[in-house]
């Protein structure tokens, strides 16, 4: 090739692309006859569904150079070379893989056990358990009220426990209570009626008990059992103080009784001097004698005229 000849070929045919320019057509490029437009490319094309999964594909058909490859059949047509995989030997679309189970087989997010589930579940069982024993619980109530005539006992809230002072003054009045004219005397001791203020049938009373050996003595019975009882003297001290001896049947019992001036009434005074002592002699049940009397050591300058019981250990 000299210089300023090119040869007989120009550079648009040089160009592979040169037949997509005017001037190149214009020249007389032409579009290559091999595979899509590329020099020596090579048609490798093969129809759909010819590839056979798992098993070896076929050789490889190479177009011949310059060969129009084969067309495929019209949009929206069947192609008479496509299968679907899945019914090749072994085909099929892959699948994802499977999880592995969890330990506790528990579903839900994360493949932990379902707690919610298991919670609302033992709810339910224990209020069946609930609901059952009520209904036992009312069941059994309704049964025993029929079996005692359908009433159900109350208990009134004003109630008390302390017996009413109508009892009280009833038990008081079934036990034993005695006058001066009805005791038993002794030692000169004599009855009379002039001091006011005795309250005693008539208004008797004991007097003439300020000598050693004066005394009185009353029997009764009626004691429904064996205990602690008091004994009230009804009786009249003025100036000192005095006291005497109790015996309780037969035997001498405590200390003395005491016969103090407990209305401060001047020496003398008796009319103003009536009040009332008590001590707590153990009885027996049945009949009993309790005796007064003035002993050696005793002051014994009183008058006395009445005697009554109350049970257990009281002041009044």
């Amino acid at each position: 090739m000299t210089s300023g000849n090119n040869g007989a070929s120009t550079p648009e045919d040089d160009d592979p692309f040169g037949y997509l320019y005017a001037d190149g057509q214009a020249n007389g490029a032409q579009p290559p006859s091999g595979g899509y437009g590329y020099p020596g490319s090579v048609n490798r094309t093969r129809a759909v569904g010819q590839r056979q999964y798992g098993q070896p594909a076929p050789a490889q058909q190479t177009a011949a150079y310059g060969q129009v490859p084969q067309q495929q059949g019209a949009y929206g047509q069947p192609n008479a070379h496509y299968a679907a995989p899945e019914t090749f030997p072994g085909g099929g679309a892959p699948t994802a893989p499977q999880q592995p189970a969890r330990a506790g087989g528990g579903g839900g997010r994360g493949g932990g056990p379902n707690t919610k589930g298991l919670l609302i579940g033992a709810i339910a069982v224990v209020a069946a358990v609930v609901i059952g024993i009520g209904v036992a619980i009312m069941g059994g109530d309704s049964s025993d009220n029929k079996a005692s005539g359908g009433s159900t006992p109350t208990t009134s809230t004003s109630q008390s426990t302390q017996p009413s002072q109508s009892s009280s003054a009833s038990a008081a009045a079934d036990l034993p209570k005695t006058d001066a004219k009805d005791l038993q005397l002794g030692g000169g001791a004599t009855v009379a009626s002039d001091v006011e203020g005795a309250q005693s049938d008539g208004g008797s009373y004991v007097t003439n008990l300020n000598n050693e050996g004066a005394s009185v003595t009353w029997t009764f019975d009626g004691i429904p059992k064996g205990g602690v009882y008091t004994v009230f003297t009804h009786f009249s001290a003025a100036g000192e103080d005095q006291s005497m001896t109790l015996s309780v049947n037969g035997k001498t019992f405590g200390s003395k009784v005491n016969l103090g001036n407990f209305a401060h009434a001047k020496d003398g005074d008796f009319a103003k001097g009536w009040t009332t002592t008590y001590s707590w002699p153990s009885l027996k049940q049945g009949t009993n004698t309790i005796t007064l009397s003035c002993q050696a050591g005793d002051k014994c300058n009183v008058l006395l005229d009445q005697l009554w019981l109350k049970a257990g250990q009281v002041e009044k």
